[in-house]
Order: C-alpha cells, then sequence, then structure tokens
C-alpha cells in the first residue's frame, strides 16, 4: 500500500519503523515527518498537516491507499473530515469524535451517558468558582484545562493556591475541569476502533512526571514500558467491555463514529480501574514499546478500522519480551528549553542489542551532526527476555548519548526489572 502517516514526531517514527519493517513493502510517506524518519530512507515533504485542505490536496495528488493521523492537532482540525469525504481510508477520527480529546468536558458527558467508570468532575470558568469546587472536594487537587494543551494542561497538587493559579492560567483559554483524586497505578491501554467495534493492544505504563520517584512538573512522557505483570489477566476483556466499547458505540449513537486509536488512560484503585482521559491517538512514548512488541502487521489493523471491517480480523499478536523506552530531554524541560545543541553517540547506542532510537526533535546540522531541535529529543527503545535485560539495554545505550545538560529519567521500569 502507499500510506500517508501525518506528524512530525517520535510517535510518527515509530508508526513508521513498524510499516517499513512489514513484508508487504509499503511505500510509505510521512509528512512532515522529522530528521530521524528521514534518516529512516522514509521521504518527509514539507505539509502543513493540520490544514485540512492542504492535506487533502496532497492526497489527492499523490492517490495514497490510507492516512494515518498521529497527533491530536490535526485532529482536532477536522483533517480526516475532506478525505473521508472523498472516500479516502482514514486512521483518525473526524473533527467531531475528536472531541473526546480536544474536549475534556465532551469526554465526560460522553462517559456519564455510556456509564463509563470515572471519577467526579465540575467544570468551571472563574477562579472564585474553581475556588469553592476545591474546597468541596479537597486536597489533592486534580485541575484539567477543556482544551488541549500539549500535557502540560494537568495539574494534581496539594498546594490550594498552585491549583488556583493554574485555573487562572487556563480559564481565559476555555473552561477548566476540576477532578476527583484518584490515587493508584495508571495503565494506558490503546483500542483500534472502527466506529462499531474495537480491537485491544497491549497495556502499557508511563512516567508523566520530569524527576525521577515521579516529582517535578508533568511532561509529554518521560518513558514507559510494556507489558504490565502487575495487571489482572482478564484486564483487557474488562475494560474493553465496560470502557471501550460502551464509549465507541455511545458516539456511534450519536451520529459522530469513532473511527481511528482510542487512548483509555486509566487508573487502578481500591475501589475498581476508573477513566482518567481519553486521547485520540497513539500516545507518546507508549506506542514506542507497544510497537517494538507488536509481531502483527500493524498496517492489517490501521485499514481495518479505516473500513469498518475489525471484526473480521484476528487479535494481534504480541512478542513475550518486555520493551521499555527512556526519553532523552533536553534542558529547561518542561519549561523553557535550550535547543541547538548537538548530539552524538547515536550510532554506538543503536548497536546496543535490541535497542532502536526514535527521534523526536532533532535536525541535521551542516556537518551531518545530529543536533536537539525541542524539549524531548530522543527515545531510547529496548527488547529484552525480561525486564532487567530490557531495561539495562535501553539505560546502557542511553549512556552513550551525549546532549550538554540532557534530562532524563533512571527509574523507567525499575518495579518491574
Amino acid at each position: 500500500m502507499k500510506i500517508l502517516v501525518l506528524g512530525p514526531g517520535a510517535r510518527e517514527h515509530a508508526l513508521v519503523l513498524s510499516l517499513i519493517s512489514e513484508e508487504a513493502g509499503h511505500d510509505v510517506v510521512c509528512a512532515p515527518g522529522n530528521a530521524g524518519i528521514s534518516a529512516s530512507g522514509v521521504e518527509t515533504p514539507e505539509l502543513d498537516y493540520t490544514d485540512p485542505d492542504a492535506v487533502a490536496a496532497f492526497v489527492q495528488e499523490r492517490g495514497f491507499d490510507l492516512v494515518v493521523i498521529g497527533p491530536e492537532a490535526p485532529l482536532v482540525a477536522g483533517v480526516a473530515d475532506p478525505l473521508r469525504a472523498a472516500g479516502v481510508p482514514v486512521f483518525g477520527p473526524n473533527q467531531d469524535a475528536a472531541q473526546l480529546e480536544g474536549s475534556k468536558a465532551f469526554a465526560k458527558r460522553v462517559m456519564d451517558a455510556a456509564e463509563v467508570p470515572t471519577g467526579r468532575a465540575v467544570r468551571v470558568d472563574t477562579v472564585d468558582a474553581a475556588a469553592a469546587v476545591l474546597d468541596e472536594f479537597g486536597a489533592p487537587y486534580v485541575v484539567k484545562a477543556d482544551g488541549l494543551a500539549a500535557g502540560k494542561g494537568v495539574l494534581v497538587t496539594s498546594d490550594r493556591d498552585a491549583a488556583l493559579a493554574h485555573v487562572a492560567t487556563w480559564a481565559p483559554h476555555g473552561d477548566v475541569l476540576i477532578e476527583e483524586f484518584l490515587d493508584g497505578q495508571e495503565v494506558s491501554l490503546f483500542f483500534f476502533a472502527d466506529g462499531h467495534d474495537v480491537v485491544a493492544l497491549s497495556p502499557a505504563q508511563d512516567y508523566k512526571r520530569i524527576f525521577d520517584g515521579d516529582e517535578g512538573p508533568n511532561t509529554g512522557g518521560m518513558g514507559a514500558y510494556s507489558p504490565l505483570p502487575w495487571v489482572p489477566s482478564d484486564f483487557v476483556e474488562e475494560i474493553t467491555r465496560t470502557v471501550a466499547l460502551p464509549t465507541v458505540r455511545q458516539l456511534e449513537a450519536e451520529g459522530t463514529p469513532f473511527i481511528g486509536l482510542l487512548y483509555c488512560g486509566l487508573i487502578v484503585t481500591e475501589r475498581g480501574v476508573r477513566v482518567i482521559e481519553f486521547n485520540a491517538r497513539f500516545g507518546d512514548p507508549e506506542t514506542q514499546v507497544v510497537l517494538a512488541r507488536l509481531d502483527s502487521p500493524l498496517s492489517r489493523y490501521l485499514l481495518a478500522a479505516a473500513n469498518g471491517t475489525l471484526a473480521e480480523q484476528p487479535a494481534p499478536e504480541f512478542s513475550a519480551d518486555p520493551a521499555v523506552i527512556v526519553v532523552v530531554a533536553s534542558e529547561g524541560y518542561p519549561g523553557d528549553v535550550t535547543t541547538g545543541r548537538m548530539i552524538s553517540g547515536l550510532r554506538a547506542a543503536g548497536e546496543v542489542p535490541g535497542v532502536h532510537i526514535v527521534h523526536a526533535a532533532t535536525a541535521r546540522g551542516p556537518e551531518g551532526e545530529w543536533v536537539a531541535t525541542g524539549g524531548r529529543v530522543l527515545g531510547v527503545v529496548a527488547r529484552g527476555e525480561t525486564f532487567a535485560e530490557a531495561r539495562e539495554r535501553a539505560y546502557t545505550a542511553a549512556d552513550l548519548i551525549e546532549l550538554e545538560g540532557a534530562q532524563r529519567r533512571s527509574d523507567i521500569a525499575a518495579r518491574v526489572a
């Protein structure tokens, strides 16, 4: 197939690597892609991937058989809509269904209608209103910006003043949700969805805070591992039955079928599993470890979701080998980031057994050198026969990468190794 992957990040790099590794020999293009994807031998044309008209024109010109939308911004912008209207198979929800991620309030309403287990939430639009709700719920406080915030719109804190300051920051941009604090282990579980049926992938756990021990501010994700040996054997079946399928069927009943990747952000509490959030696309960095273990052809499920034929597909098969990813970030991330610094050691890191590198924010300098261009720069992905081996390989490779001021956590997957 001729496949277009839209997006510029490490998630898209992981998707591309999975697609080009298939025996079918697909013609894969990633727009706009990044320097690492280009170095993988994949065409990365310049394209405003958040502009529905520009993407539709590009797809019409090039004649792609399947379009896979990676990030949330083009989904919420409605990039899928004109493509689907033109009969192009698209993996990614339309603009209305993408509000499952684009609006926390929309997601809560859908969950309530579908009787999906989640925490209490109250929508506020002023600091005064927020103060009353915070006092009702008590600490720790959970404050979420309603719209997209690149992983930085959520604050969990016991500091009431900090919670109110977060409301003051985001309220001018839209409503803010104050939510009940849920205590437990978090799980990321992805589902392919075709508007009616769902197919589960393997669970993963990510690390959102910048520092070891889950300290410091939230980030887009500093690492992840898969599978999760500590979840019950029927965990995926339970979440399919109580969360994913009811949500997709509710959206179908409302006339906004969800076609693409349903990301269920879950928390395992003493009272059972609860949904923290939905996303409308593959999560980053969990995608990198889930796909590293996927033995079935990814394209089969992407196309089946786009064509409404998931029920005809066999369950995806995953390697028993665990996978771990360690993210390398620039100095200052997730605040004011220092960019433009040289990166070395990538070749040596990629030669560690079981390791491959995904690029998030890199460029090539005039002499071919690698340069960091953003906050999360690279992901070091490793597989091994055991968690201990996968983890040791990931950190051995990460140690070989040199970037002045680089940040990375040292405790990724430590609890299972």
